[in-house]
């Protein structure tokens, strides 16, 4: 990358290339050069690739990585992990802007530092990270020869919008780089002494993307919250096997604000036409990969009760026979510690498993089986129960993949298998710590079960990982969304907008609330430590203050959507 005040230059460090990518910091225009058009003036660092433009209130922003770190190869094909990036501005200079102006450029910067921080930024220069092998498998020539943006599935390129300029021109698409968010592990592993390579990746769809609680269910569009499609990959001796699976919000239009309760409760609309985007929803699933088998793990008593009742209510108003529903109460059945109580939902679904089966293609790029069909799961969130279902079906189908693929021997088990147990495990751990920090904001729960059994330190631990999630949901959580929607384009920020939604006012209850009930938990303090002349005096102002400062918590939780943390760029309640 080199930068003089006119132009940036982006250059080709490939063998033999001469081509230059030159962006107009005034005009913005976008050309090619050549190598002999870069000034020797320039000042010049090396990058790994441009993750797009974005335009803040100061003017336009190039995004390049500036760091990288190896996952491993993919068939041969280099995959890399982004770690660290710089934010360009086109703007030599900020004098043009105001206090407020300045103010604001500052807090979208800070926005995309932020999404730039979150882990899990994957991409590949040659090889194709947003499509599955059965979808790469059944593709034209026309496709092979199409570049990665063109060719890249638009739900899993997380910076689509930030290359949409260079979209438009295919002279730079080979500049263009389409980044994946989500989670990637690839192992060489070895049983019986045969040598294979094991992969596990999860693909965030970058629709209907955000944070817990303020994006649940579908959009109009049958777009589903949280939904990640996570495939896992054999590869020996030139053979490959794949098998995915879905997560995905409950689809059908429902809420969970925040509202300072531990667990705010989940409202169904009772405005809108449900099937509509359900039935949109699963239109585009069948399309996309053949059955849906639905794993519903929510609670069946309780506030999750309606959700579970609505869902079966839905799947049997669709009457569509490639769409199944099976209900497991996970909380229930898996109460103190019951895991092996698992067993009894593998069973259920062993049947339907075999029936999809998984695809497979043997050395010499023959097809021989196809995956008919996917396992939908979804617990609440889609992270804690989900990930512990995924990876006892993904286990499954991998038992049957590498006994037909001479890895195992007859009757033996992956279980039994310790050094290879171990790295499933943990890379599965891995995978739902991944997923549950890009959309609750803390890891996993559960992961102790999915690394081997469920402990007493598990418990602990997933009781700190709670409190965490209390805390970012209900008081960081607004800014963690905003920053998502202006990095994926839902938000464009406006040169002349005159009125930065940024800049909400408060009410006064906001401020004086809190003060009230410090001051008044302070005086009762205060009062229990400084007794009075008598009991019955001290008495007396222990009960006034604290209940001034219970009645004050009261009040406060009772308005507790105005203490939260709320997104201030996109009206969530007009999305819902």
């Amino acid at each position: 990358r080199h930068i003089t005040p006119e132009k940036f230059y982006v250059e080709a460090c490939d063998d033999g290339a001469d081509d230059v990518l030159a962006i107009d910091r005034v005009s913005t225009e976008v050309t090619l050069t050549v190598k002999k058009d870069v000034p020797p003036s320039a000042v010049t660092r090396s990058i790994y690739g441009i993750l797009g433009t974005i335009r803040l209130v100061a003017g336009n922003y190039l995004i390049v990585i500036t760091k990288k770190k190896k996952v491993g190869e993919c068939f041969n094909h280099a995959v890399w992990k982004a770690t660290d990036f710089d934010i360009l501005s086109y703007k030599k200079t900020m004098l043009h802007l105001t206090d407020i102006q300045l103010q604001d450029n500052k807090a979208f910067l800070a926005m995309l530092s932020h999404i730039l921080n979150v882990d899990g930024f994957y991409f590949s220069t040659t090889y194709d990270l947003t499509h599955t092998l059965q979808r790469l498998a059944n593709t034209s020539p026309e496709f092979q020869e199409m570049s990665l943006l063109e060719r890249a599935d638009p739900r899993f390129v997380w910076n689509g919008h930030l290359l949409r300029e260079f979209a438009a021109q295919p002279e730079i698409h080979r500049f263009a780089l389409p980044v994946m968010h989500g989670f990637i592990a690839m192992h060489s592993c070895s049983i019986n002494g045969k040598y294979f390579d094991w992969l596990l990746i999860s693909r965030r769809s970058c629709f209907r993307a955000g944070v817990r609680y303020y994006v649940r269910g579908i959009d109009s569009e049958g777009h589903a919250a949280n939904f990640v499609e996570t495939e896992q990959i054999v590869h020996y001796n030139g053979s490959k096997a794949s098998f995915v699976q879905t997560r995905g919000s409950i689809p059908f239009f429902w809420s969970q604000r925040p509202n300072l309760k531990y667990k705010p409760k989940p409202q169904i609309s009772k405005v809108v036409n449900h099937m509509d985007g359900f039935q949109r929803h699963f239109d585009s699933q069948i399309i996309s990969y053949g059955k849906q088998m639905i794993v519903n793990l929510v609670n069946q008593k309780g506030s999750e009760k309606p959700l579970e009742q609505t869902f079966a209510k839905m799947v049997n108003s669709l009457g569509n026979g490639m769409v199944r529903y099976i209900a497991f109460d996970f909380h229930k059945e898996c109460s103190r510690m019951r895991w092996d109580r698992l067993q009894l939902l593998m069973d259920q679904l062993s049947e339907q498993q075999d029936e999809f089966s998984y695809f497979l293609v043997d050395s010499d790029g023959k097809v021989v089986t196809q995956q008919d069909g996917i396992f939908r799961s979804n617990c609440m969130d889609c992270l804690d129960r989900t990930n512990v279902i995924q990876s006892l079906l993904a286990r499954r189908s991998l038992q049957a993949q590498l006994q037909r693929l001479g890895v195992l021997h007859v009757g033996q088990r992956i279980e039994e298998q310790a050094e290879f147990e171990k790295i499933y495990k943990n890379a599965w751990a891995d995978n739902a710590n991944a997923c549950a920090k890009q959309y609750a904001g803390t890891g996993a729960l559960k992961t102790d079960y999915t690394t081997g059994k469920r402990t007493q330190w598990g418990l602990i631990m997933d009781g700190w990982n709670s409190l965490i999630r209390y805390y970012k949901n209900n008081f960081s959580d607004g800014f963690r969304q905003d920053a998502i929607d202006l990095f994926l384009g839902n938000y464009s920020v406006d040169e002349v907008e005159s009125v930065s939604p940024l800049h909400i006012q408060k009410d006064w209850k906001f401020l004086a609330l809190p003060i009230i009930m410090v001051v008044a938990f302070s005086m009762c303090i205060i009062c229990l430590l400084m007794a009075g002349d008598t009991w019955t005096e001290t008495l007396a102002y222990v009960l006034f203050w604290g209940t001034a400062s219970f009645g004050t918590l009261a009040i406060i939780f009772y308005n507790g959507k105005d203490f939260v943390d709320a997104p201030k760029l996109v009206q969530k309640e007009k999305m819902d």
